[in-house]
C-alpha cells in the first residue's frame, strides 16, 4: 500500500465527517473521520430525521441488523424533533458502560467509516484521542468492521492501541489500562472488550489497520517506537502551531504577555534523530501549502497532515454559517487564534479562534451555566472506598471539589464536549433553556485561508486545498 503525501486532519467532533474524508480519499490522499463522540453525534442526527438517509443506509450494511434496529428504535425520529434541539440524552460513559451504549458506539463508528469508504477503494482513517479513553476500544472495533485503513491517535501516549488492534482484528478480547487519579502506585484499573459478546458467531478476521500515533517530541517518538504493544506504521509529528489540543511546553509552563504558553527550543523535534528510527513520518502544523510540503519532504517526511485549511472547506462538517462568518472575519484581517492554557478540561493547551458568538468571548463563557452532561473529558479518580468516580474541571466547582478536585483546576475551563457539538449545528437545549454555544478551534496558519480569499473566493473545496498543498507539479517522487 503506497503512503499518502497528504493526511487530512481528524478535527473536533464531526468537523472531519465522512463527506470530507470521502472527498479527500477520492483525490488520492488519506481522508480521515473524527471518531470522537460519534455515539452522541449519530444519535442526534437520527433525532433530526437523518437528512439524506445516510446513517440508515449505512446501518443496513451493519453486520447485526437486530442491533441496528434497536438503535433506530431508540433514536430515529422520522420528521425530526418538533423541538429541534431538545435531544434525548445518550448514556454517559463509565468504566462499565451499558450494552446499549456499546452497541451505539460500535454501530456509529461503523457507519461513519462505511460512508467515507462507500463506492471507492481509496484510503480512509479514523482519528481518536487517548484522553477520551473509555469509548476507544468500541470505537476501534466499529471502524474496523467497516474496513478502516488507518487509525490515528493523539492527546496522550497510546502505547496499548497497537496491541488492541492486533487482538480486535481476530475478534479477541482487548484490554487497556485506565488512567486513574488518586490511585496508589500498585493499583491497576483496566477496561476490556470482547467483541464476541456482541457478535458470538463471527469468524473471518478483520483487516488490521495501520497505526499512526501523534507525537510532539523525539522522546515521545522513541517511546512509541520501542514500548508500544504492537506494530506502529508511522508517526505524525505535530508542533504547537497545530489546531486543537497541543502538547504542553516541556518543563514549567510560563505564559507570554498575551497569556499563551511559551514554547522554546526544547519543544522542537530533531528530524535527523527522528529519521534514525526508520519509521515513516508526516509533519503537522503550518505545513499546508506547496512550500510546506517541500519543507516536510526535505526533512525526511513522507508528507504532511493538514487540518485548518480543510476545516473551512465546503465539505467539512463545521456549521456553514460559522464558516462564512469566520472567513469574513479573516478577510477583514481580524482573525486571531489564541492558545488557551486553561480552556480544555484535559489540562492541555487548546487553540481557540476568536468568534463573537462563541465561548471564546468572556461574556459568553461566563453566562453559560456550568454543567457536565456528556462527560467525554471527565477524569477518572479512585474514591476512598476503592471504587471509581468521575469528575470534570468544567463542571460546577462545588461538584468538582466535592469529588476531591482542586478548586484552581476549574478556573477558565470550558465544556468542549457541548461546544464542539454546537460547532456542527448539533447544540443541545438544556433544561434551563440555555442553547449551547460553539467554540471553534483552528491552527495558527490562517494565512492559508487568506490565500483562497486573495483569489476572490468566498468558499473553496477540499480539492482546492489539495491542489494548493501539492503545488503546480503534476506528480511528485
Amino acid at each position: 500500500m503506497s503512503l499518502p503525501q497528504i493526511i487530512q486532519g481528524g478535527m473536533g467532533i464531526g468537523v472531519s465527517g465522512w463527506e470530507l474524508a470521502k472527498e479527500v480519499s477520492l483525490s488520492g490522499q488519506l481522508g480521515v473521520v473524527s471518531g470522537t463522540a460519534l455515539d452522541v453525534m449519530t444519535a442526534r442526527k437520527l433525532q433530526g430525521g437523518d437528512t439524506g438517509g445516510h446513517i440508515r443506509r449505512a446501518l443496513k450494511a451493519f453486520p447485526d441488523q437486530e442491533m441496528a434496529e434497536r438503535i433506530l428504535s431508540a433514536y430515529f425520529v422520522k420528521k425530526g424533533l418538533e423541538d429541534r434541539f431538545r435531544f434525548k440524552q445518550v448514556p454517559t460513559y463509565t468504566a462499565n458502560p451499558p450494552r446499549e451504549l456499546i452497541e451505539l458506539t460500535v454501530a456509529a463508528n461503523f457507519a461513519e467509516v462505511f460512508l467515507a469508504k462507500e463506492g471507492h477503494d481509496g484510503l480512509v482513517g479514523i482519528n481518536l484521542l487517548e484522553k477520551v479513553q473509555l469509548p476507544n476500544l468500541y470505537s476501534l472495533y466499529g471502524a474496523m468492521l467497516a474496513g478502516v485503513d488507518y487509525v490515528i491517535m493523539g492527546a496522550g501516549i497510546p502505547l496499548e492501541i497497537p496491541g488492541a488492534l492486533d487482538r480486535l482484528a481476530q475478534h479477541e478480547e482487548a484490554e487497556m489500562k485506565l488512567t486513574v487519579e488518586d490511585a496508589a502506585a500498585d493499583d491497576l484499573f483496566t477496561l476490556s472488550f470482547d467483541p464476541r459478546t456482541l457478535f458470538p458467531d463471527v469468524k473471518k478476521p478483520l483487516k488490521r489497520p495501520s497505526f499512526l500515533p501523534i507525537v510532539s517530541s523525539n522522546v515521545l517518538a522513541m517511546i512509541m517506537a520501542t514500548k508500544a504493544t504492537g506494530r506502529i506504521d508511522g508517526l505524525i509529528v505535530e508542533d504547537n502551531t497545530a489546531g486543537g489540543h497541543n502538547a504542553p511546553p516541556r518543563g514549567r509552563m510560563t505564559l507570554s504577555d498575551e497569556g499563551e504558553p511559551v514554547y522554546g527550543p526544547k519543544d522542537g523535534v530533531n528530524f535527523e534523530q527522528l529519521k534514525k528510527l526508520d519509521i515513516p513520518f508526516w509533519i503537522a502544523g503550518n505545513f499546508g501549502d506547496g512550500d510546506g510540503l517541500e519543507q516536510a519532504l526535505s526533512r525526511g517526511a513522507v508528507g504532511v497532515q493538514v487540518g485548518t485549511a480543510f476545516e473551512f472547506c465546503r465539505e467539512s462538517g463545521l456549521s456553514a454559517d460559522y464558516k462564512t462568518k469566520i472567513i469574513e472575519t479573516i478577510k477583514k484581517g481580524w482573525g486571531r487564534v489564541f492558545t488557551d492554557p486553561l480552556a480544555s478540561p484535559t489540562g492541555f493547551p487548546f487553540k481557540v479562534i476568536s468568534y463573537a458568538e462563541s465561548l471564546s468571548e468572556k461574556l459568553n463563557f461566563l453566562s453559560r451555566p456550568r454543567i457536565c452532561d456528556l462527560g467525554y473529558l471527565r477524569r477518572i479518580y479512585k474514591k476512598a472506598d476503592g471504587s471509581l468516580g468521575y469528575r470534570c474541571p468544567a463542571e460546577p466547582p462545588k461538584a468538582f471539589t466535592a469529588k476531591g478536585g482542586k478548586i484552581e483546576e476549574t478556573e477558565g475551563r470550558k465544556c468542549l464536549c457541548n461546544a464542539l457539538l454546537a460547532n456542527i449545528s448539533l447544540p443541545r437545549m438544556q433544561l434551563s433553556g440555555y442553547l449551547e454555544k460553539p467554540l471553534v478551534t483552528a491552527g495558527s496558519c490562517l494565512d492559508m485561508i487568506r490565500k483562497f480569499i486573495d483569489r476572490g473566493m468566498s468558499s473553496y473545496s477540499a480539492r482546492d486545498v489539495i491542489a494548493l498543498i501539492l503545488g503546480p507539479q503534476p506528480q511528485r517522487a
